[in-house]
């Protein structure tokens, strides 16, 4: 949503606070089991960006949460807001109260429908950030966002944004339902390959692994630019992030990796904090940092990706954890991590297998990132027309 400030209002437009629209609903209950509620909803239940809410606990398990929610109403996460976590109530329940219960003061003056809306907009989110007191964990309060100002279009022009911005959403929300159903193929063909393969052989990790890149136990020295650095922190469950890039200076990069270069298609996997994430080395020159390790698979043996694949298994990982040590931050050593049994089939099944559960990846991969360009698109349009 755009500040305008200076800017002329349309026709039937007017400057608002959001307090003069918007009402903190107070609704409290002192005994929900007793009050006949099922459901609760903490900050864990709501996902960024996305305003249905897909998960809840249960009250009947034990819960001190007494603000109450009713369908149709807009919970907003006002611990960390830059969170982004909005939802509308499609249910009744009790919350967190580190969430407020949002609803419309009066419908002929601001559709209940386009509230989640609003509250979903850049300008309002950069308000409840900018109001936010704590450092570790910053709270805004409703005072501050009572402060809240935004153009209110009139009810006539309202009806149209909101049919705008529910066909948007029903598209996202399409995109969300293949994205699940293509990751969901995913795993069960992964398990079906990999921890149900047929016709092969049973063998320890290290004898299916040509070499182990280890710098356990060094910690470079970084600078701003030079040659990337992979830490463990940018191996994801399948990719690497490079969101929080760090490096290396250039002139250290030789006297660093000493242990070993890690080729491209070898596999990446953290050994500690966190334990299992997997990824494939990138065509890029980098250097590697400790907490995991490069694994090069054996020619004639086991195929490169087969073995990135083996590897996110859910047997592999089950194994690797088994093997962890650690009471506050499992870790596994590289002597361990050679030990786990791994099945190892006949090339050409791993060749199939790798052709068939590429294929779905990418087919994920794809939807994922039509979804992120969707909600794109929708949040340029709730900040173009609010």
């Amino acid at each position: 949503m755009s500040d305008k400030n200076n800017k002329t209002l349309k026709l039937g437009w007017r400057r608002v606070k959001f307090g003069d629209v918007v009402r903190l609903s107070k609704a409290r209950s002192q005994d929900p089991l007793a009050d006949g509620i099922e459901r609760y909803i903490g900050l864990e239940h709501l996902e960024p960006g996305d305003l249905r809410i897909r998960s809840w606990g249960r009250v009947a398990d034990g819960v001190t949460f007494t603000s109450m929610f009713q369908p149709g109403q807009v919970l907003f996460g006002k611990r960390r807001a830059y969170q982004r976590k909005v939802a509308v109530a499609d249910f009744s329940g009790v919350c967190s109260g580190d969430i407020y219960v949002l609803e419309t003061k009066d419908p002929q003056i601001l559709l209940p429908e386009l509230l989640p809306f609003i509250c979903q907009t850049d300008a309002f989110f950069e308000h409840a950030v900018g109001t936010s007191a704590g450092s570790l964990s910053p709270r805004t309060n409703w005072t501050s966002l009572a402060d809240f100002e935004f153009s209110l279009p009139s009810i006539a022009e309202q009806e149209k944004l909101l049919e705008l911005f529910e066909s948007s959403t029903s598209s996202i929300e399409s995109l969300r339902i293949a994205l699940s159903a293509a990751q969901k193929l995913l795993k069960r063909v992964h398990i079906d390959y990999v921890d149900s393969a047929s016709g092969g052989i049973s063998l320890a990790l290290d004898d299916v692994l040509d070499q182990v890149i280890d710098y356990r136990g060094k910690s470079p020295n970084k600078s701003l630019s030079g040659v990337p650095l992979i830490t463990a922190r940018n191996v994801r469950d399948g990719f690497l992030d490079f969101s929080q890039p760090e490096f290396i200076p250039e002139a250290e990069f030789d006297s660093w990796m000493t242990r070993g270069i890690p080729s491209f298609g070898d596999v990446l996997f953290t050994t500690e904090a966190p334990l299992g994430n997997v990824a494939r080395v990138p065509d890029m020159r980098f250097a590697l940092a400790q907490r995991l390790v490069c694994l090069r698979a054996k020619p004639g043996v086991m195929l490169s990706d087969y073995l990135f694949w083996l590897m996110r298994s859910p047997t592999t990982q089950q194994r690797a954890q088994q093997r962890a040590t650690g009471s506050t931050v499992a870790g596994i050593k590289q002597s361990e991590l050679r030990k786990i049994s791994v099945v190892v089939p006949p090339l050409h099944y791993q060749q199939d297998c790798i052709e068939n559960l590429n294929a779905i990846e990418d087919a994920c991969r794809s939807i994922e990132k039509k979804l992120v360009e969707a909600i794109r698109l929708q949040q340029l349009m709730m900040g173009e027309f609010l």
